[in-house]
Order: C-alpha cells, then sequence, then structure tokens
C-alpha cells in the first residue's frame, strides 16, 4: 500500500469509529437532560410551595404567640393592676426581658383614652375612639392591623385584645418591632434576585421589598385564584422572569409572598449542562486519540525501531571518532612537545649569551632580549595547550587522587574560552574559595564538567550566559552548572540521562553524552540532577564526596 492509501484507511477507521461511538452518546445525552430538565423544574416549584408554607407558618406562629401573651397578661391581670402605671412599668420590663418584639404596651379605656402606658413615646394624651382599629378590636375582641404611620409618625402595626371585666371593658394593645418582623420575612434564601415581603388586602407593602420599595409602597402582583393554600405564578418583572409561591396569613388581610428569579435557581442545572458537554468533548477527544493511536501504532513501532538504530550507528561512529580524536590529540600533543623544549634550550641558550654581555649593549639587543620573553611565553602557553590535550586524551581506571574541583572548573572553562567567546556566551563562575579536596578522579571529572558545558553551550548557541558555582552540602561537594537556553519540556526532563535519548535533529546528537556522565558520576560514588523550566533555562548539579581527610572519622577507600 502507498502512503496515501495508509492515510485514506487511517481516516475512514476514525470516522467510523467516532460516528458508531458518539451519536448513540449524544442521542442518551439529550434524552437524560430532558428528562432531568422537567424534573429539576418540578422539583423547584415543589420546593418554592414548601418554602412559602414553612414561611407562612413561621410568621403566623409568630403573630400567634404575641397575640397569647397579650391575652394572658390580660387574662391573669386585673383591670385595677394594668391601669397602674408602675404596675404596667414592672409588667412592661418583664414582658420585654422574655420577648424583645414589643416596642411597647398600653391600657386603653372604652372611650379611647390611654389609662396607663409604657414605651418611647408620650402617647398618653392620645384618645384612639376615632382609629379605626379601636373600632375593631371593640368589635371582635382580637385585632391584628394593617402597617400605619398613626401617631407615631412611623410605619407600625398593632395587636390588640379586648378584655371585659366585672362591667368595664379596656383594650390592651402592643406595637410589634417592625425590625424583627421584617427580618423574619425576608430570612428567606431566595438568591440573588429572589424577594419576599408581605402585602394587605390593597397590594400596599407590610415589609420592606427588595425591588418593590418601602413600607406601605405599591406592588403589582397576581390576583388570588382561590385563596386556599399556596398559589404558584410566573410573570415578568422588569424584563425579568420571575415565580412567586403567594398565600393568605390567618387572622389578617395579608398575603406572603416569596418570589426567585427561575433562571438563576436553574443555574446548577445550567452549569450541570455545560459540565456534560464539557465531558462530551472530552470523550470525543479521548476516542479521536484512541482510534489514531490504535491506527498509527504499528508506524510508530517501526519509526521508533528505526530511530533507535540509527542512534545505536550513530553512537558506535562517535566512539570510534572520539577514539581517533584521542589517539590523534596524544600524537599531536608529544610530537610538538619535543620542538616546544628544544626552542625553549635554544632561547635559554641566547638568555644566557645576552646576560653575559657577549653582545654588548644597545638597542638590538633590547629588542633582542624583549624577543627571547615572548619565545619563552608563548612556549610556556603552548605547553599548557598540550598539557590539557594529554589529559583529556587519557582514558585510566578511576583514580583515588586530592582533586581541587574549582582548579577543574576554570581550566575546563578556558579550554573552551574560543568557543564560548566566539558565540558571544558570558562564563561566570561563583566558586567556593573555602570548598575542600575531594578524593576522585580528575580526568573523569574534567570529562563531566565539559561535557555539561559542551551541553550548555548548544542549547545557548549565541548570546547567552552559563554559571557554574560550588559550594559544600554536608558530607558532599556541589557544582552547578546552569545556561540561559530555551529549557526542557516537562516530558523530556526525566529522559534526560537515558542512553540515546536526544532532542537535537538526527545527526547532530547521539544522546550519550548525559548517559555517560550519568554513569561516570556513579562509578565515582556522586549523582547528578537536573532542574530545568521551559524559556528559564537549564541547570544541572554535580554533587560528589569531600575528600577523607578533611572530615574526622572519614574511612578513606582505597
Amino acid at each position: 500500500m502507498t502512503p496515501s492509501s495508509y492515510s485514506r484507511l487511517k481516516w475512514f477507521l476514525i470516522l467510523i469509529t467516532l460516528a458508531l461511538s458518539l451519536v448513540p452518546l449524544f442521542v442518551v445525552g439529550y434524552v437524560i437532560h430532558r428528562e432531568f430538565l422537567h424534573t429539576y423544574e418540578d422539583k423547584l416549584t415543589e420546593n418554592l410551595r414548601l418554602m412559602t408554607t414553612n414561611r407562612c407558618d413561621a410568621i403566623s406562629m409568630f403573630l400567634n404567640e404575641r397575640v397569647v401573651q397579650l391575652r394572658m397578661l390580660a387574662d391573669i391581670h386585673t383591670y385595677g393592676e394594668m391601669s397602674n402605671q408602675a404596675y404596667l412599668d414592672r409588667v412592661f420590663d418583664a414582658l420585654h426581658d422574655t420577648s424583645g418584639s414589643f416596642i411597647d404596651i398600653g391600657v386603653i379605656g372604652q372611650d379611647g383614652g390611654h389609662l396607663a402606658y409604657c414605651g418611647p413615646f408620650d402617647l398618653m394624651q392620645v384618645n384612639y375612639s376615632e382609629e379605626p382599629w379601636f373600632h375593631q378590636a371593640m368589635l371582635k375582641g382580637l385585632y391584628i392591623s394593617d402597617v400605619f404611620m398613626g401617631f407615631r409618625n412611623f410605619p407600625h402595626f398593632i395587636i390588640a385584645v379586648k378584655r371585659q371585666e366585672a362591667g368595664r371593658t379596656w383594650i390592651l394593645r402592643a406595637t410589634i418591632d417592625s425590625d424583627i418582623f421584617t427580618s423574619l420575612v425576608r430570612n428567606v434564601r431566595t438568591g440573588q434576585q429572589g424577594d419576599a415581603y408581605i402585602v394587605n388586602a390593597r397590594n400596599e407593602l407590610q415589609t420592606p421589598s427588595r425591588f418593590g420599595g418601602k413600607v406601605l409602597a405599591k406592588v403589582a402582583i397576581p390576583d388570588a385564584r382561590n385563596g386556599q393554600g399556596v398559589e404558584i405564578h410566573t410573570w415578568e418583572r422588569d424584563g425579568t422572569p420571575v415565580i412567586a409561591g403567594i398565600t393568605s396569613l390567618p387572622n389578617t388581610g395579608w398575603r406572603l409572598v416569596i418570589m426567585e428569579n427561575p433562571d438563576e435557581e436553574l443555574s446548577p442545572l445550567l452549569r450541570t449542562r455545560s459540565l456534560i458537554f464539557g465531558l462530551f468533548g472530552a470523550c470525543a477527544v479521548m476516542i479521536f486519540i484512541g482510534a489514531w493511536v490504535t491506527v498509527t501504532s504499528a508506524v510508530a513501532r517501526l519509526k521508533t525501531s528505526d530511530r533507535e538504530r540509527a542512534a545505536m550507528d550513530a553512537a558506535v561512529l562517535q566512539s570510534s571518532k572520539m577514539a581517533s580524536l584521542g589517539k590523534l590529540a596524544a600524537g599531536v600533543a608529544h610530537e610538538v612537545n619535543n620542538p616546544l623544549s628544544i626552542i625553549r634550550e635554544s632561547a635559554g641558550w641566547i638568555r644566557d649569551i645576552i646576560n653575559d654581555g657577549e653582545l654588548g649593549e644597545g638597542e638590538a639587543v633590547d629588542e633582542l632580549q624583549e624577543a627571547v620573553s615572548d619565545i619563552d611565553r608563548h612556549v610556556e602557553r603552548a605547553r599548557t595547550v598540550t598539557h590539557r590535550m594529554l589529559g583529556f586524551a587519557r582514558r585510566m581506571e578511576p583514580l583515588h587522587e586530592d582533586v581541587d574541583l574549582n582548579m577543574l572548573a576554570n581550566q575546563t572553562v578556558s579550554f573552551l574560552e574560543n568557543e564560548t567567546r566566539h558565540r558571544n556566551i558570558l562564563v561566570e563562575t561563583r566558586l567556593d574559595p573555602e570548598l575542600p579536596l575531594i578524593t576522585t578522579d580528575s580526568n573523569q571529572v574534567q570529562q563531566v564538567i565539559l561535557n555539561l558545558l559542551e551541553n550548555a553551550i548548544d542549547a545557548i548557541r549565541e548570546d547567552g550566559s552559563i554559571t557554574l558555582t560550588t559550594r559544600t552540602e554536608g558530607n558532599m561537594v556541589a557544582l552547578d552548572v546552569a545556561d540561559s537556553g530555551e529549557g526542557i519540556s516537562r516530558e523530556n526532563l526525566s529522559r534526560v540521562f537515558d542512553p540515546f535519548f536526544t532532542t537535537k535533529p538526527t545527526g547532530e546528537g547521539t544522546g550519550l553524552g548525559l548517559s555517560i556522565v550519568y554513569s561516570t558520576l556513579s562509578k565515582l560514588g556522586g549523582t547528578i540532577g537536573v532542574n530545568s523550566e521551559p524559556g528559564g533555562g537549564t541547570t544541572f548539579t554535580v554533587r560528589l564526596p569531600l575528600a577523607c581527610p578533611h572530615f574526622p572519622g572519614c574511612k578513606e577507600e582505597i
């Protein structure tokens, strides 16, 4: 089959898998969502009905408790006691201690005037004979008024009970704390767009409304259908859809209204729907990925096999190159050292002649003296280079010798000085001057540093910085090699020390450098770690054991 045939077959299988998997999934999801929506709406209505009923019962219980308290006071105390101002003060104090919902209390005679009054207002001279609530209380024996302004000049409502005693008729009247009553109504969880309030028969607010206004303002609500139980109504308030539970309060002409925004109450369902759509999308992606992986797995294995074979071939070639380079470096170093020795001896002979004065004095002799000095300096420089070449070319078994890690770091940096200068890479060393010696093989440690520096240079390419830092960590010395390159991705970070793993293009790297570093340090008793962030550079940390002579109790292994 041609590559195009494989591609057509792959996409055909992927599309078939998606169709057979996703179509039934979305059909089932749509049916489940539709049924769940209807169930949720029914549950919302029932919850609103139950909330309205419970709040109605709580308000009715509050009013009934206040009525019972007033009736008990009127029944257990005589007219003479209650009409006594001092006695009424003591009764009110006791009443206020047990229930803080009363603002004031007054005893009113059948002529409408106060017999006694206890409260924060000056109402002793007020006569209620012309007030509607007074006539209702005298007629019915119990009256709970609508909210009105009255002589107090602020919205309030009262509860009045009538008592007949020995031919006398008198009324015990109390003003209810509007704040407590309002909090009882408003203490309903209706969300951000909900509301709860009480209206009278004229649709005037008896408690404040969040959106309808203050007390005694008129609001528009649907008329009662049957006047019994909780009625559920839906309408729009200023363009916002609302659903409300409305019920009548016993013994009053009031109606309780609890209002909610159905969109707000259905928001959990909408979030669930979004989550379901997200899950369906994730399932589609997973199915697509599964089909893709299944169809292309054979090709992927073949590519992996070819890549490993190419890496092994490159590793063998690289090893051969390194062996040849080592032999070449050793040969060049030895060949260069011999003429360098002759040049140095000749320069010394010339210096001896000059110093003996055999050539006399003059400008030419001075220039000759300076030339001999230049010869000595450049011979010493050449010997340093050949010495380094011999050090890198040696391949011996690990040695146990005292090694100055700072010195090895400086030597390795100077060895790559030309390359870093050419690439405009700044190499900075932060070496601990108190760093103790370590017992190890200097050649192998230097090779480790060289590999890490070369990797850092390759990561930076041009215009960057490399920082070498040494320090002591317990019974180890540590060397950090930090570069300002592009960093290593998280998925590749755990694989950098694997043999044949490389992120370089094919032919530019074998993937063996860090693996060899890891193996070398393991044989020397050390470790290596890496810390990197994409775009934030990479830091390799080498740790090696300290030299035994510098730590009491340490046993040197030979």
